[in-house]
């Protein structure tokens, strides 16, 4: 049966990683401590080995002298955080910052801003802290209005940001057409300064050498099959070993096993994402399409587009996938027509890289950052709805500042995971919004 995050206790053991444009080109992956064989006894177990538990691992051991333990299932960097789409950009969640102001008000929405714009210094300081050879391009993060009815939403946006006293700059189809690239679904766009495309198996794989340099254990091929208390003790049993840990993080997101303690239950929808690399342009596709920009780029359609030149030419396109695992030419050939409607000269390119992940959407768009609600020592950081890369690497320092320091973690976040509506038709659930979102995108 394909791997389902909703019905399996795990993702696997010891998996390779998906065949990917990422870990083709990512380089040798870094050692980690191997299979727990054995009993251990430690301050903080960290159940998940992607940026979320790499960031908390670096920061407790680097800041507060803590040692970790890290579990994860397959191999450090095996789900989402080597296969995602590489955008680093201040933001939280799938909220709009209108929405933001609508939710928590004028200044719950500066909180939120303020923390996703320190999570971006947080990839920077780590980036070179541990001098990560991760392809970093230059900064700039454009969101481009696909149809005439979109542009009201990036004006929106754009005073959204002014409110905040953050310059970002609205761009005409001409002016996108001019400096990034020239295309069919460009009618206007916002374009921020900050945030930056990478290599995100090669920013992974640094962040696995900076936790082991600073003094935290990664096991590999070693997924938690059991949470229990016993009086002060959180027991982790995986395999063939097991961890006895004062306090546990969960940072698991689209892969969580949410039978593993109760506050996880019912709170997040795990949903595929898939992403296809074309070959790339000759000198002539990139000339009719002057696809010169380096900046991260998404669009405004339901189903939205996350896209961007890569550095050897290619173009790199994401968005949702089917229900299950496995994919398909035909899905793959979608994802491929998008690209082709947007730049019609690329025709001819063709698909040679195509692979998914899991991500994990909230019942209310946000990640949620916090405790159990009846055991302070166990926390957890879940739901980046897709936008996971800044947020993951930011939620897993602050629980580690928690941790070590009794640092309030993220005051808009601290709340409980709210659990879905009739939870166990989540799926169902899913079926019947794509089937709703297909349809506002196809409206003129």
């Amino acid at each position: 049966m394909p791997y389902d995050p909703l019905i399996s206790r795990t993702p696997g053991t010891g998996l390779e990683h998906v065949s990917s444009y990422w870990a083709e080109t990512g380089g040798p992956e870094p050692e980690n401590d191997g299979r727990l064989e054995t009993s251990v006894e430690t301050d903080v177990a960290i159940i998940g080995g992607g940026y979320t538990g790499l960031s908390c691992a670096i920061h407790l051991a680097r800041d507060f002298g803590i040692n970790p333990v890290v579990l994860e299932a397959n191999r450090p960097v095996w789900g989402c955080s080597g296969r995602n789409g590489s955008f680093t950009g201040p933001n939280i969640g799938r909220l709009s910052i209108a929405q933001w102001e609508r939710r928590w008000g004028a200044e719950g929405a500066r909180a939120l801003w303020n923390e996703s714009m320190a999570g971006l210094d947080t990839v920077r300081e780590l980036i070179d802290r541990g001098a990560i050879d991760c392809d970093r391009q230059p900064d700039g993060r454009m969101k481009i209005a696909h149809s005439p009815k979109a542009v009201p939403y990036i004006h929106s946006e754009y005073q959204a940001l002014k409110r905040l006293d953050y310059q970002a700059d609205i761009l005409s189809a001409e002016d996108i057409a001019r400096d990034h690239c020239k295309g069919a679904e460009a009618f206007s766009a916002i374009r921020l300064p900050d945030g930056f495309c990478m290599h995100p198996m090669k920013f992974g794989y640094g962040l696995v050498r900076m936790a082991r340099a600073a003094g935290a254990f990664i096991h590999a091929s070693s997924p938690v099959l059991e949470w229990k208390k016993q009086g002060n003790e959180h027991c982790l049993s995986t395999p063939r070993g097991e961890v006895r840990a004062r306090q546990v993080v969960f940072a698991t997101n689209g892969y969580t096993n949410e039978q593993l303690h109760p506050c996880l239950k019912g709170g997040l929808l795990p949903v595929i994402s898939y992403i296809v690399v074309t070959s790339p342009m000759d000198t002539e596709q990139q000339s009719e399409c002057n696809f010169v920009t380096t900046d991260s780029l998404t669009d405004t359609k339901k189903f939205l587009n996350y896209f961007r030149r890569l550095p050897d030419n290619r173009i790199m396109l994401g968005s949702r996938g089917p229900f299950r695992e496995g994919g398909s030419v035909q899905h793959s050939r979608w994802l491929l027509n998008n690209i082709k409607r947007k730049f019609p000269p690329l025709e001819n390119l063709g698909v040679e890289y195509y692979w998914g992940g899991w991500v994990a959407i909230t019942c209310d768009n946000m990640p949620h950052v916090g405790c159990a609600e009846d055991d302070p020592t166990l926390l957890y950081s879940l739901g980046y709805c897709g936008s996971g890369v800044t947020a993951a690497t930011q939620a897993g320092r602050r629980m580690a500042e928690h941790l070590g320091a009794g640092r309030p973690l993220m005051p808009e976040l601290c709340t409980p995971l709210p659990r879905f509506p009739m939870a166990r038709f989540r799926r169902l659930g899913q079926k019947i919004a794509f089937q709703w979102f297909r349809l506002q995108d196809l409206l003129p």
